[in-house]
């Protein structure tokens, strides 16, 4: 293998690495049972069901929404002190750590639910330690290739990563995650390694097993992957802060980046609030099974795996602009069905009793926000790219991070408040669409070609 190839190779091991702490834990197996146990607990303490599982949703949300802010408040300033010392991997060790014990505490929730906060806290160490990482390895792409290879190279890295998400996914569904009502897995076995069904340690073991997976397929990337030339410095929070103070400064003369930071702030919130609340909404309002919302989870990571590969190839050719302007249409599509979707109805139309028409449709839009999604992620980061060099990228994907998690706090908060509102989890996420369609706006004036010679 090529020197520069495995370099790559490496730096898309990151994306099969971490692909997990998304997958097993934000959507389809750790959220639902949080979700579960959650709402049990709230019932047992007195609530009615359907108010202990809106309850549930904005316990979840604000947890979420906690750790979203940390990363918004500390991710630019991180940046442009890991660009003025001129070092990125230590920054990736030391947020994998943060990974590593974040995600393996969450064993800790049992079925009584004595330990929701401290695994909200485990889950949004391990949330924090996973989007720093990201961060600092996405200010290698635009190191790793030529600029019109970038976005094949970000589309081809989110479709190796999906990828190890279904695997991750589908291990955890055959051998571990069990039913609460057979305490059997997807395939009728007892949980691997004697684990107990009655006390849910099939399912609680995502957390553990999130952790181990990581560690293993980290290998390759800090194997193979090297600091880009660059001359040693000092890392300094004062140059750090004189940069990131010129960069900020340097935004209301880029209208295109300034357009694109908004943009993003808001779809890519959209984005995160469906992959965190479909497991929860699934859960909640068709009333399905963590192995039931595990399988609709590999259809979403089948189609993102192969989407994300497809809009690699179609950025190359047309650019990432057209291809975030149509997934953003398809994502607001997908939410018009969920909120008009429920147990018993459709567009408001009353449905059969026992109808299945429900569940379908939700798969459907599983394999909406898969596909969609994953092609939406890749073109972004190539968008990013095509607005900075080398040099500031750090500075660049912090910035670009905040962008998206600044009001990260925003989508939960209006679905938590939609929600307790409503008292109805499926009317909780219509404020995502106007987030999308807001995005799609602000995206008009995004220059197909970004501002990367502009960078100062």
């Amino acid at each position: 293998m090529a020197r520069g190839n495995k370099r790559i190779w490496g730096w898309y091991f990151f994306d099969w690495a971490s692909q997990p702490y998304n997958t097993l834990l934000l959507t389809f197996v750790f959220a639902p049972y949080f979700a579960e146990v959650a709402r049990a607990r709230f019932v047992a303490d007195g609530m009615d069901p359907s108010a202990a599982g809106a309850a549930a949703q904005s316990l979840w949300a604000t947890g979420l929404g906690s750790a979203s802010l940390v990363v918004a408040l500390l991710a630019p300033l991180l940046g442009a002190v890991a660009d003025a010392g001129g070092r990125r991997l230590v920054w990736i060790w030391g947020f994998s750590a943060f990974y590593l014990v974040g995600s393996a505490g969450l064993w800790a929730l049992t079925p009584g639910g004595d330990a929701l906060i401290w695994a909200l806290a485990c889950f949004g160490l391990g949330f924090v330690g996973m989007e720093f990482a990201t961060i600092f390895t996405n200010a290698l792409l635009p190191a790793l290739g030529p600029r019109d290879r970038i976005g094949e190279i970000s589309g081809s890295g989110f479709a190796f990563g999906y990828l190890g998400g279904v695997l991750s996914l589908a291990l955890m569904l055959l051998f571990f995650a069990e039913s609460a009502s057979t305490g059997r897995t997807l395939i009728g076995l007892p949980p691997a390694f004697g684990l107990d069904p009655a006390l849910r340690e099939g399912t609680r073991a995502v957390g553990p097993f999130t952790a181990v997976w990581y560690l293993l397929f980290m290998l390759p990337f800090f194997l193979w992957v090297k600091e880009p030339p660059a001359q040693p410095r000092r890392m300094s929070l004062g140059a750090g802060l004189a940069s990131l103070r010129g960069f900020l400064m340097s935004l209301p003369r880029r209208r295109s980046l300034s357009a694109y930071l908004g943009s993003s702030l808001l779809y890519r919130d959209a984005l995160n609030a469906l992959y965190g609340f479909g497991g929860v909404y699934a859960s909640g309002v068709l009333g399905w099974s963590i192995i039931q919302i595990g399988v609709f989870g590999v259809v979403g990571a089948v189609t993102a795996t192969v989407a994300s590969w497809l809009g690699g190839h179609a950025d190359r050719r047309w650019g990432p602009k057209p291809v975030i302007a149509t997934c953003i249409l398809l994502l607001c599509t997908t939410c018009i069905l969920i909120v008009a979707t429920s147990r018993d109805s459709l567009f408001g139309q009353p449905l059969p009793e026992g109808s299945r028409l429900p569940d379908q449709i939700f798969f459907l839009c599983g394999a909406l926000i898969g596909g969609a999604g994953g092609a939406l992620q890749a073109a972004s980061r190539t968008m990013m790219a095509r607005h900075t060099t080398s040099e500031r990228a750090t500075e660049a994907f912090g910035l670009y991070a905040l962008s998206g998690k600044v009001t990260s706090f925003l989508a939960p908060l209006l679905i938590a408040i939609a929600t307790s509102l409503s008292g109805s989890q499926r009317v909780g996420i219509a404020p995502l669409i106007v987030l999308f369609l807001a995005g799609l706006v602000l995206l008009v004036w995004v220059k197909p070609e970004g501002e990367q010679r502009a960078v100062t």
